[in-house]
């Protein structure tokens, strides 16, 4: 189909129980191709194209958003993992 094709993707990577490497991760797609990333670990916006990087350094001077970003470890990813984490894990 004739069109462009932009998705925006968060997720919650984390391997221990205790959530103590959890990760927020918003990426950010054109065509099906990852422009840029924000990462929590980092606290900024990561480029992966031209065009990328120069929106992850228009994205990164603005500091309410990233410090809103980086409470999304807490507020979604590490509230929620507590909610679901024991309906999977106590599954044999």
């Amino acid at each position: 189909a004739d069109g462009y094709y932009l998705n925006t993707m968060g997720e919650c990577v984390y391997s221990t129980s205790d959530y103590s490497d959890m990760v927020f991760l918003q990426s950010y797609s054109f065509n099906k191709v990852v422009e840029l990333q924000y990462n929590s670990t980092l606290g900024k916006f990561v480029g992966f194209t031209e065009i990328g990087v120069k929106q992850a350094e228009n994205m990164n001077k603005n500091q309410a958003l990233l410090q809103q970003l980086k409470d999304q470890v807490d507020t979604q990813c590490r509230h929620n993992a507590q909610i679901l984490d024991p309906a999977v894990r106590d599954k044999t």
